[in-house]
């Protein structure tokens, strides 16, 4: 899958009528950035959560700390949760979460380049999904994060949730 650019985010955002909210740990920001870098952005992007910690995770975003605790903050459970939190706490119908391992470093089980994504909209449906992006250095695991993130969203607006 080509990975969608902002502008597309916006232009797909638009067509469906909705806003997006995100919720981002190793990302602390990105998808947000790009989005709004873009013009007209204001009409779709109603805000963003950068959850750091743990504790960010369940302070804003309202993830159980049990569930951290039993899966990691790196899984497809607490992204799941994350997306949710961010669309109950925002005014937007969809959102986006990742949560990852950006390097350096990481584990036997989970890898450097491993990133998690939660998308949750307001039909109550979601979809999560891992993607191992590899030892590719920081940066790069960043920016192929928020890429895939911007191309989930598209995909989610285009074909709704959950995916086939």
């Amino acid at each position: 899958m080509a990975e969608a650019t902002a502008k597309e985010v916006i232009a797909a955002l638009t067509a469906r009528g909705w806003k997006l909210a995100t919720a981002e740990s190793c990302t602390a920001g990105l998808i947000s950035w790009a989005v709004t870098e873009e013009p007209g952005s204001s009409a779709v992007f109603d805000r963003g959560f950068v959850t750091y910690s743990n504790a960010a995770k369940t302070d804003m975003l309202g993830v159980p700390p049990k569930l951290i605790d039993a899966h990691g903050a790196v899984s497809e459970r607490v992204a799941k949760e994350m997306a949710k939190g961010a669309r109950m706490r925002s005014m937007a119908q969809i959102a986006v979460s990742v949560t990852g391992i950006a390097g350096p470093g990481g584990s036997e089980f989970k890898p450097e380049g491993r990133v998690c994504f939660g998308l949750s909209t307001i039909d109550g449906k979601s979809h999560v999904e891992t993607v191992d992006f590899g030892a590719i250095g920081r940066a790069n695991v960043r920016a192929q994060t928020a890429a895939h993130a911007l191309s989930l969203v598209c995909r989610a607006c285009a074909q709704g949730l959950p995916f086939s």
